[in-house]
C-alpha cells in the first residue's frame, strides 16, 4: 500500500506547538509527522542526510554541532521556515539556501564563513539574518531583494564604515546590529 503523505505548510503558531523531535532515529519511524526537528549539541561531525527525507520538516535546529557544511540538498526541504547552524564551523553557505522560499530564519552565528552566495536574494520571506561572528567579506548585491528582512546582525565582523554603509544601502529598510567600523581595509 503506498503512502501519500500531503506537505502542509504551518502558521508560526502551529509550528511552535508542534511535537519537537530531538533524536533523528526516533523522527525518521514517523517521518510525515516531522515539523520541527532540534538536534543541538549532539556531536554530529556531518550534517545527518537522514534529514533530507522528512519532507514535511519546517523548523532545523542543528546548532553546536561540528557541521563544517551543509549539503547543496538542504534546498529539497520545501517547506523549512526555521534553520538555525550556529556554532557549527560551517565555512560556506550552499547555493541552494535560495530554493527555500518559506524561510522566516537563518541563524548562522559564530561559523567561519567568509562570504554569502548571491542565491541568498532569492529568499523572499526572510525576517531574521543572523550572521554573528563569521569572517564575512563579501555580501552580494541580490541581498537588496530581502525585502521582508526586519533584522540582521553582522556584530563581531571586521567591517570598515564603507562596508557598512554599502550593507545599509542594500537593505534601508532593515535594522542592521553592526559593531564599530574598523580601521581596516581589504
Amino acid at each position: 500500500m503506498a503512502q501519500h503523505s500531503s506537505l502542509m505548510l504551518l502558521d508560526s503558531i502551529s509550528l511552535m506547538k508542534a511535537k519537537t523531535y530531538t533524536d533523528l532515529d526516533s523522527a525518521l519511524k514517523e517521518p510525515d509527522k516531522v515539523y520541527k526537528l532540534v538536534l543541538r549539541k549532539k556531536k554530529y561531525k556531518a550534517f545527518p542526510k537522514e534529514i533530507l527525507s522528512l519532507k514535511n520538516l519546517q523548523y532545523l535546529d542543528l546548532s553546536k554541532n561540528n557541521i563544517k557544511e551543509v549539503p547543496e540538498e538542504i534546498g529539497e526541504l520545501s517547506l523549512l521556515q526555521y534553520l538555525s547552524c550556529s556554532k557549527c564551523q560551517l565555512t560556506k553557505i550552499p547555493k541552494s539556501i535560495g530554493k527555500l522560499q518559506h524561510l522566516y530564519y537563518l541563524n548562522l552565528n559564530q561559523n567561519d564563513i567568509d562570504s554569502i552566495p548571491d542565491e541568498i536574494g532569492q529568499l523572499k520571506k526572510l525576517q531574521v539574518l543572523d550572521l554573528w561572528d563569521n569572517n564575512l567579506s563579501y555580501f552580494p548585491p541580490t541581498m537588496s531583494h530581502l525585502e521582508n528582512l526586519k533584522k540582521m546582525d553582522v556584530r563581531s565582523i571586521l567591517l570598515n564604515e564603507q562596508q557598512q554603509n554599502y550593507i545599509q544601502s542594500l537593505l534601508p529598510n532593515t535594522k542592521i546590529y553592526f559593531s564599530p567600523p574598523c580601521k581596516c581595509s581589504w
